[in-house]
């Protein structure tokens, strides 16, 4: 795991500021290699051949960083008998298969990557993300300047940014930035499974794909359940062994009380022998140490109960400022901390990223799945007399929330409603609500001949995953020099699961069906029906208490966000003069108050 970054036509600038600010997610080795008016820079954590495997790395005409670990790469050598291998390492690996096979090599390839491909005879840069996007890489490109980074800070650290303003609208509507959309002017976040190619006499750009899972949706998979289970299995075998041993280092599981993380750990345990294992609790609002500990008791892991103490107050600038942008998702917080927490115990750890968007595991799965949609449609005229829940887990919540979703005619406006749930029916207090390129991302999915779970899977995937899950855990481990690794998001699965019938992932009122079906054989039987849970903090008592005093002084009536929402509706939403539910409440103060935050620690680029 490292971070790469790169400039082009950029011998002026001083290059030690945008390798120093990710020295975070590399701090065994910094190296950097220049070629004509390119420069390619690498921070390293070692973690695979740690004695040979430094970057860059060079094979005639072409150099090779990239950030990430390419988890099949032993078997890929077998492909490379004509080339002569000096380490260990998988940078190798995908520095000849790409010599040899070119972009078409990334088929064979199960890992997580950001990679940065030279070709010197040819004066060009290949960069390239891997197939859902694990892994972060940013562009920037203005005039005859060219950069590109791990993460945005390292940018920022070097280049003065102007904010988009369209994108914060964009922003406070969605709850995050949508696929290659910033913060800022010019700066763009390279889609998953595409890659971009750059010129470097002339700075031209071509983007392309290599991998669109949507692709994976519209196949009609025929299979048994029978075979379906016995398929998962393999691949999740396959994932995690590949997964465990291309680490030198010792590699533990994150282990909550749900079936993805028990999976994990259950077959993880076949191949490592003492598992470290790791469980959060934070007080009553999360606490599934007593599941967890069924689960590390029965494969005998060596198991550890972390105990987070949130000093919130104190962190939450700091927690923040890690993403570079404006950041919504309150889970980030407890992300952070088990990270921190983890790092003391091991370098790599696992975890069950990807199995509620693949093999559908949340309830708002389940009205897509048994057709109750259009039949709320015929009775949403109830929600005019219908008053706002205040507690979202129980029935009339749920239902509130079904008949809420069928009043929406547009996908966006449904997609939005289904999922984060912020400004929905207070929208038009955004100043600002058009030219967002995520209704007409939503409108191409819903018109594709797939179903509406289907529709609802790939959202997920194409959105919440990539734009806003995969960052935060990312950032939050990577800033505390933590590698996550998701077996759930291997290339096995995300050629896989998208294919499978609907009744196998949602089947009437059970969410994740074959998932929960493949636990059978692997975990204690109260944890196989166990519910989805996140990590769900205290946002209500975070805003009417802890942080209440910093919240309402950093949102008084000369905010910045206050530019882009009714300042009226920003007052009364404080003072609690508008009719909404305590939890859409609190959403929207803390999305407002994350640009704030973002605002008050980027203040010199504006």
């Amino acid at each position: 795991m490292c971070a790469i970054a790169g400039a082009i036509n950029c011998d002026k600038f001083n290059l030690n500021l945008l390798q120093n600010a990710m020295l975070h997610r590399g701090p065994d080795e910094h190296s950097s290699y220049t070629h004509k008016n390119i420069t390619l820079l690498h921070n390293r954590l070692s973690i695979v051949d740690i004695a040979d495997g430094h970057q860059p790395m060079h094979y005639k005409e072409f150099t090779l960083i990239f950030n990430g670990e390419i988890y099949n790469h032993k078997e890929l050598r077998d492909e490379l008998k004509d080339f002569v291998f000096k380490t260990s390492s998988d940078t190798e690996t995908l520095l000849y298969l790409l010599v040899k096979f070119g972009i078409e090599g990334l088929s064979k390839v199960d890992g997580m990557f950001a990679i940065a491909f030279l070709n010197k005879a040819e004066n060009s840069l290949i960069l390239i993300r891997d197939r859902i996007g694990k892994k972060p890489l940013y562009w920037y490109k203005k005039d005859d300047i060219f950069v590109f980074a791990s993460e945005i800070n390292g940018i920022k650290n070097l280049i003065k940014l102007k904010t988009n303003e369209q994108h914060i609208y964009n922003y406070l509507r969605c709850g995050y930035f949508f696929g290659e959309s910033t913060a800022y002017e010019n700066l763009f976040a390279l889609g998953a499974g595409s890659y971009l190619e750059i010129d470097l006499n002339t700075l031209a750009l071509s983007k392309k794909i290599y991998f669109d899972i949507s692709k994976e949706y519209e196949k009609k998979e025929k299979i048994s359940l029978e075979d379906a289970l016995l398929k998962t299995d393999e691949y999740l075998h396959k994932s995690i062994k590949n997964r465990l041993l291309s680490s030198d280092l010792e590699v533990g599981a994150f282990l909550s009380g749900g079936i993805d993380s028990g999976l994990i750990v259950g077959v993880a345990s076949e191949y490592l022998k003492n598992l470290k294992t790791f469980t959060v609790s934070f007080g009553k609002e999360y606490d599934e140490s007593a599941l967890a500990k069924e689960v590390a008791l029965k494969y005998k892991t060596n198991h550890t109960t972390i105990d987070i103490q949130m000093n919130v107050k104190n962190d939450i600038q700091k927690i923040l400022a890690n993403y570079s942008q404006p950041f919504f998702d309150s889970s980030a917080i407890p992300s952070y901390y088990v990270s921190k927490e983890a790092k003391k115990f091991v370098t790599v750890v696992l975890n069950g990223d990807g199995a509620d968007e693949l093999f559908g595991g949340y309830r708002r799965y389940v009205p897509a799945a048994n057709g109750l949609i259009e039949k709320a449609k015929k009775l949403n005229w109830l929600l005019r007399f219908m008053p706002k829940p205040h507690n979202k887990k129980n029935l009339y919540s749920h239902l509130f929330r079904l008949l809420d979703m069928s009043s929406k005619k547009e996908p966006f406006d449904f997609y939005l409603s289904s999922t984060i749930d912020i400004f929905e029916g207070f929208e038009k207090n955004i100043n600002q609500d058009c030219n967002n390129p995520m209704r007409e991302h939503l409108k191409n999915i819903y018109q594709k001949d797939i179903s509406l779970l289907s529709k609802m899977l790939l959202n997920d995937d194409s959105c919440l995953l990539f734009s806003n899950l995969l960052v935060k855990m990312d950032i939050a481990a990577m800033s505390n020099s933590l590698e996550a690794r998701s077996p759930f998001l291997s290339k096995y699965f995300l050629e896989f699961a998208p294919s499978l019938p609907d009744n196998m992932k949602v089947l009437n009122k059970t969410t994740k069906f074959l998932l929960r079906e493949l636990s059978k054989k692997y975990l204690p039987k109260n944890i196989q029906n166990q519910p989805k849970r996140g990590f769900e903090v205290p946002l209500k008592e975070w805003i009417e208490n802890d942080l209440k005093e910093m919240i309402f002084s950093a949102l008084d009536g000369s905010s910045y966000v206050s530019n882009f929402i009714n300042k009226k509706f920003l007052a009364e939403l404080l003072d609690k003069k508008i009719a909404i539910s305590d939890e859409k409440r609190a959403r929207i103060i803390w999305l407002l108050f994350s640009v704030e935050v973002w605002k008050e620690n980027d203040k010199t680029y504006f």
